[in-house]
């Protein structure tokens, strides 16, 4: 009997079950949902300066914490929230990042009072269509750079254009698969004729 052949991956994704999985069914779909766009920003702020590996084996635990990442909810989070989840060893404690996610949560939720939807606002700096990049894979584009600045005008804390290009990579508004990897052609006619959502 022999065994099945493994699929070709990004070289990111090889070397842990978590991060292969994650790959295989998450990274680079595109998402039409606002709140589910907003957790994910939120998720790389925290894996600012570690590895993506540590975030997904606390991403069930940053859900508990976090309300479901209910910006409603995170929002109204007090002094006495952030030292709960200060004293959480479940999830990534850094003040400054927990201090930024309530502070999302109350830009994002200032959005929606001004009649700006998050996820048509997202997809709207792509044109509502998905970017096949072509490699090298970046870690920053004068487009997750714009991205970045109209984040932060709205308010928005840890999205710098580094974490603003992997969020996309994540959400699929690029698609930054390898050339060789067997989810290159699959997030790629995804995109062909999606309009993920209108402005």
């Amino acid at each position: 009997m022999t065994n099945a052949v493994s699929p070709i991956r990004c070289q990111w994704a090889q070397g842990h079950v978590l991060l292969a999985h994650y790959h295989d069914h998450e990274w680079g779909v595109p998402e039409p949902d606002g709140q589910a766009l907003w957790e994910k920003l939120m998720l790389d702020g925290f894996q600012a300066g570690l590895s993506w590996l540590t975030v997904l084996k606390k991403r069930d635990a940053f859900r508990e914490a976090f309300e479901g990442f209910d910006p409603e909810r995170v929002a109204r989070f007090t002094e006495r929230d952030i030292e709960r989840l200060l004293g959480n060893a479940g999830i990534i404690r850094s003040r400054a990042k927990i201090e930024a996610t309530i502070g999302n949560a109350r830009a994002f939720l200032r959005m929606h009072e001004r009649g700006e939807e998050f996820a048509g606002f997202c997809w709207s700096m792509v044109d509502s269509r998905p970017i096949q990049n072509a490699p090298p894979v970046p870690t920053q584009t004068p487009l997750s750079a714009a991205f970045s600045k109209a984040l932060k005008a709205r308010g928005f804390r840890f999205a710098g254009p580094t974490i603003v290009h992997a969020w996309m990579q994540a959400t699929g508004m690029v698609n930054d698969h390898a050339p060789d990897c067997h989810r290159r052609q699959v997030i790629a006619a995804m995109g062909e004729n999606a309009i993920i959502c209108r402005s």
